[in-house]
């Protein structure tokens, strides 16, 4: 060993490597110091071992302190008897810089030792609140991967970078990046082996010996503190901070996925949070897999505004009668995607459903509403394909769900027929109404606003090629759908009564003569919820807004394949319906509501907004005022 190279041991307080002003200080946990320690390598190939010692043991942590003047190594490991095993706590990994470089066996990784500076210039998450949040949910290597998204770093956190502009145009709030802490992605499919995908992928029904697949996922374990490499133009770490940085310049928060498989200590997975709140800014997590400390989590206050979500909360032990200052947990929409997709089919015995889905949004926690994921059909797959087509994922079209509650208009699959594309983009529309105008958190995966399609494959977890990967080359249809979902996006935002912070009531709590929302069928106030009604009428009126009255709103779902006209609830005097848009191409056009009627194409969402009659109001001034009689007050208008 090197003679200006000082070893001492100390007793640590926590796992993983901090550096010193001339060294590092290393602490691993291990159940003996016997025949276990620290292997560092330097630049030209040799390997220094560095066995643990009593002297710097505390519990069942260890720690050796390396310090002296220009240290050689620049990787490390550590070792128990032959097993050699990199730190689950390193920073950097190196080995798997190279996205889905198979070889022989599984590539092996080291811990890299680094010293990155990083000017955050005031950087702090923006603590957006749920009810104004928008998530756009995308893959990283698939977001800017295919050649026609026209960026220079293509699949890695700089090309996020680059696609900022067009994530201001379309509006959403926060992105929600699937798993991009490093992990290995090439899975062998091979009894014994390690890196089998047995684990990350449990759908599998078929399994050749010797069978190579890529996990474009990521769902399993990894080196959770260490951004993944191949995601990245640069140093990793630097590249990550990069592009919080910039979102938050530009107003757009940003939220990490992470699978936690059953062995994980949740000491470990709530060190592994807080990790990446306090060192990379994020705003919020999405927690999937098992053994999560929830209510740990939830009750931390280091992460009482980071947003934290999952598909569950035990929320009735968290709060009680007690509701968060900042409400920072969420949970998906029970069974919105499912039902919302059977509604939009044309399913009967529904509309209790979505009336409860559309309002659902408690004061105590938000949920997350979505229609499509990385995972099932993409939302243009929804109306093109109703069975899935995985046969190119080598498992005889075994994996991925069969219960895709989707219709394909007519054809399965690609269609040039004029009438069925035109469909097809109406039930898009549809779609994407249901989950912008309801009042959860909205949902929108990367692509599905530019009708990206899967093909029908609904389980794409090992297809790193255009079926996975977005296509940006637009056309006069996805330029439609982009331009609709835009909009809708603005529209949202530009009225609040769609995204308030508590639930509605159904009451007319403020004496108005309005409820805050109300349902209607063919008859005002009295909708039609029966086993086979596939329409209703929502009312909202904006005087529950706090803060600034909104206007009220009227939404028309109409999922039957005829035309109906659903009644409009009669305004104070002074006021009028006037329709604002349709996806429907016969109602487009911004015309005046009939002022009872709100006819809605078959198949169709018709959205009304209330606004003052100028009209009525000019024909009270110009005409004759009746006699007023004692005890005969004049109407106000």
């Amino acid at each position: 060993m090197e003679q200006n190279i000082q070893i001492t041991y100390f007793k640590p307080e926590k796992q993983g490597v901090y550096p010193l002003n001339n060294g590092y200080d290393f602490c691993a946990e291990s159940e003996t110091a016997e025949k276990s320690g620290l292997l560092l390598y330097d630049q030209i190939g040799k390997t220094t071992r560095i066995p643990f010692s009593r002297e710097g043991k505390r519990g069942t942590l260890y720690g050796i302190r390396i310090e002296g003047e220009k240290l050689p190594f620049t990787e490390y490991n550590y070792y128990t008897d032959e097993e050699v095993y990199t730190d689950p706590y390193a920073k950097r990994i190196s080995g798997l810089e190279s996205f889905g470089a198979f070889g022989e066996t599984k590539r092996k990784t080291r811990g890299v030792l680094e010293r990155n500076e990083f000017d955050w210039e005031g950087d702090s998450p923006l603590a957006i609140p749920y009810q104004n949040t928008i998530i756009y949910g995308l893959n990283v290597r698939a977001f800017t991967m295919h050649k026609s998204s026209g960026v220079k770093h293509k699949g890695t956190f700089e090309g996020i970078i680059e696609k900022i502009d067009y994530l201001k145009e379309l509006g959403i709030t926060a992105v929600e990046l699937m798993p991009a802490y490093e992990f290995d992605e090439c899975m062998y499919l091979s009894a014994g082996k390690a890196g089998s995908m047995e684990e990350a992928t449990q759908k599998c029904n078929i399994q050749k010996d010797g069978e190579k697949r890529i996990n474009c996922w990521g769902y399993q374990e990894g080196f959770y503190f260490a951004p993944k490499a191949s995601y990245s133009a640069e140093d990793p770490a630097i590249s990550f901070k990069k592009l919080v940085k910039a979102l938050h310049i530009n107003g757009i928060e940003i939220m990490m996925q992470f699978y936690f498989p059953p062995d994980l200590k949740q000491t470990y997975i709530l060190d592994i949070l807080r990790y990446w709140v306090i060192e990379y800014h994020i705003d919020g997590v999405k927690l999937c897999g098992f053994n999560i400390p929830f209510e740990t989590i939830a009750k931390d206050p280091l992460l009482k505004e980071t947003k934290v979500r999952s598909d569950y909360f035990p929320v009735e032990k968290l709060y009680k009668d007690k509701v968060p200052v900042y409400k920072n947990i969420a949970f998906e929409n029970g069974n919105f995607r499912n039902d919302m997709r059977r509604f939009l089919k044309g399913d009967e015995n529904l509309i209790s459903q979505v009336i409860f889905y559309q309002r659902n949004n408690p004061a105590d926690h938000a949920v997350i509403n979505s229609l499509a994921d990385y995972d099932g059909f993409s939302l243009f797959d929804c109306v093109a394909y109703e069975r899935k087509h995985n046969e190119e994922n080598g498992e005889a079209n075994r994996d991925g769900t069969d219960n895709n509650f989707t219709w394909n208009c007519g054809t399965e699959g690609e269609s040039r027929k004029k009438s069925i594309m035109e469909l097809r983009c109406r039930q898009i529309k549809n779609a994407l109404s249901f989950l912008f105008l309801s009042q959860g958190v909205p949902y929108l995966f990367s692509g599905d606003e530019l009708a990206n399609t899967r093909y029908g494959n609904n389980n794409a977890y090992c297809q790193d090629n255009d079926t996975w990967n977005i296509k940006w080359k637009t056309n006069k249809f996805s330029d439609e759908i982009f331009n609709f979902t835009r909009k809708l996006i603005a529209f949202r935002k530009s009225h609040p009564v769609l995204h308030l912070r508590e639930q509605l009531k159904i009451m007319d709590s403020l004496g108005c003569g309005f409820p805050d929302i109300s349902y209607h069928g063919m008859e005002a106030w009295r909708p039609d919820t029966s086993y086979i009604s596939r329409m209703v009428g929502i009312m909202l009126c904006g005087k529950y807004v706090k803060d600034r009255e909104d206007d009220s709103l009227y939404i028309a779902y109409n999922m039957h394949w005829q035309s109906h006209a659903l009644a409009l609830p009669k305004l104070p005097k002074g006021m009028k319906w006037q329709k604002i848009f349709s996806t429907s191409k016969e109602n487009k056009e911004s015309i005046a509501a009939d002022e009872n009627k709100a006819f809605a194409e078959g198949r169709s969402v018709v959205v009304f907004i209330s606004e003052k009659d100028e009209g009525y109001r000019e024909k009270v001034r110009k005409g004759k005022r009746k006699t007023v009689k004692k005890n005969e007050s004049l109407e106000t208008l």
